[in-house]
């Protein structure tokens, strides 16, 4: 409803909130159509092998152009300040080297209890073809949760709303995606476990940096860690992705994740709470907390101003 007050602040907030949710919306549903679109053609082209790789990183550049395109024209901003040029090489850098000692931490405790049950070796072409697959995932996914999502709930909401809400949001993803791939009870708890691990860990990456590329390289070290290297269930799927090894993993479900995955065990939950903290211990120190209703301004438009998009 449409608040009659007559005075100018109050008319320009009226007349500002529906354009601000229409282009949510917009945002939303665009990017959700290109990431099904996307994931549909590296379906088909499956079994490609080296190909795969090529393929994934140039789907993941097509990706990002076309979301700036979007972000520019949908919401009339001049500068995509997420995804600056002069951030991207060290974001993705250290996103990556977290998101591998991330997992190679989890597989170890892992191993530490007893959980591997056996190792063999896998594939060096499969490894290329998986490492284009999770590129790609890792790209739209956070274009989409984070690039999106979370950004315009942050707007509306303030940051600890945002990363609760996302986090959620990010799980039931998981669990709606991927049902069919393993029992529902591990389902369940697996989509659980990454809306608390993957969606607060990989929101108070971008909190922190407040550029979708230490997300994205976090992301992205993550699922090739579980899946071009260790060979392990991802999210459920098992057997669908080729790797350098592959890793048979027994025990409890709280030490091995079970039938969806390491990411599912309790050692993984763990072992992203403490990258997770950090990140938002970091963000706080640095003023990038925004609180509810735009008390405090955006981090995200004080990078615009020093880090332009070029």
């Amino acid at each position: 409803m449409v608040s009659s007050d007559k005075d100018e602040n109050g008319a320009a907030t009226a007349r500002r909130t529906p354009r601000v949710w229409s282009r949510f919306v917009i945002m939303l549903v665009a990017t959700i159509v290109i990431m099904m679109v996307v994931g549909v053609l590296n379906a088909s082209l499956s079994g490609l092998g080296v190909l795969e790789l090529v393929i994934g990183i140039g789907s993941s550049v097509a990706v990002l152009l076309c979301y700036e395109r979007l972000s520019k024209r949908v919401e009339r901003r001049e500068t995509v300040p997420e995804l600056a040029r002069t951030e991207a090489r060290s974001g993705l850098l250290r996103g990556t080297a977290i998101g591998a000692v991330a997992f190679l931490a989890t597989m170890l405790v892992i191993l530490i209890f007893g959980g591997w049950d056996g190792v063999e070796g896998g594939s060096l072409w499969g490894f290329l073809a998986t490492t284009g697959i999770m590129a790609c995932t890792a790209v739209t996914e956070e274009v989409v949760f984070r690039g999106v999502l979370f950004r315009f709930l942050e707007e509306r909401a303030g940051t600890w709303l945002a990363l609760g809400l996302s986090a959620v949001i990010f799980g039931g993803a998981h669990l709606a995606s991927g049902y069919h791939n393993a029992d529902p009870a591990a389902m369940l708890w697996g989509s659980l476990a990454i809306a608390v691990e993957a969606g607060l860990m990989l929101g108070a990456a971008y909190v922190a940096s407040r550029t979708l590329w230490l997300p994205i390289g976090l992301h992205f070290a993550w699922n090739l860690s579980e899946a071009g290297v260790f060979g392990t269930a991802v999210s459920g799927t098992a057997n669908e992705f080729d790797g350098l090894l592959h890793t048979s993993l027994s025990g409890p479900s709280v030490l091995t994740g079970g039938t969806f995955g390491p990411e599912a065990s309790l050692i993984a939950m763990l072992t992203c709470a403490v990258p997770a903290v950090i990140l938002l211990r970091k963000a706080m120190r640095e003023g990038r907390i925004v609180r509810r209703g735009g008390a405090a301004q955006s981090a995200a438009q004080s990078a615009a101003d020093t880090n332009p998009t070029r």
